[in-house]
């Protein structure tokens, strides 16, 4: 029985080395060819290190700057004062669309006592109304037009006489003096004159006309009247 063990064990022992053997046979035939490395400078070129660094140091790199940051600065400067500069620009053009919105579009000519108004008088016609005043009364543009005449006229000493955008002409007669000049646009409440006593008058006052496009003198007051004014 000991014989009978022992040659069991050898026959054991013989098969485990044939299968060893073939199984190292199979692994050699499968691997690729590895060139082994001379020395330890191959070693430490392979693995990325410098030589004389210990092997896994972190190798820093310079990076260019491609960033003015005084360019950049100033352009966040320039950029916040054109903001800035819109915003007030913007902010004037809204008060003043305001403004032109609240502003009254028309006014009396003048301040003072109504004397006289439009129709028959002393056998004739009085084309206009009359305003009566000191010498030296401010007499202002009733309405937005423009300057259409301003000097001597018949009767009147001197006046000024003004169209509106739908040709509408007002008159300013017997007037001490002016300060416009023909062509020039005025605003409703835009001084113009002043009151005088120059012509055919008998006091100071202002002798307000309003004729139509059609050139048809119409009653004054009842012009002032239909926009709001009343005398």
């Amino acid at each position: 029985m000991v014989v009978a063990a022992v040659a069991a064990g050898a026959f054991a022992a013989a098969a485990a080395g044939q299968t060893l053997q073939a199984a190292g046979e199979s692994s050699s035939d499968s691997k690729t060819d590895v060139t082994p490395l001379a020395n330890s400078r191959d070693a430490k070129a392979t693995l990325g290190t410098g030589g004389g660094a210990p092997a896994g140091a972190p190798v820093l790199l310079q990076v260019a700057r491609t960033t003015d940051g005084s360019a950049e600065a100033k352009k966040l400067t320039t950029s916040a004062k054109v903001t800035k500069e819109r915003l007030e620009r913007e902010a004037e053009e809204a008060r003043r669309a305001a403004a032109e919105a609240a502003r009254p579009k028309t006014v009396l000519p003048a301040q003072g006592i109504f004397t006289s108004g439009f129709g028959a008088r002393w056998g004739t016609t009085h084309y206009g109304i009359d305003i009566a005043n000191s010498v030296g009364t401010p007499i202002v543009a009733a309405a937005d037009g423009t300057i259409i005449e301003a000097g001597p006229a018949s009767g009147f000493g001197l006046w000024v006489r003004m169209q509106l955008d739908d040709g509408t002409v007002l008159v300013y007669g017997h007037v001490n003096s002016y300060s416009v000049y023909v062509g020039q646009r005025v605003k409703a409440g835009d001084y113009i004159a002043e009151m005088g006593n120059r012509g055919q008058s008998t006091g100071p006052h202002l002798h307000f006309e309003v004729w139509s496009a059609a050139g048809q003198k119409m009653d004054p007051r009842a012009w002032l009247a239909e926009r709001g004014v009343y005398l």
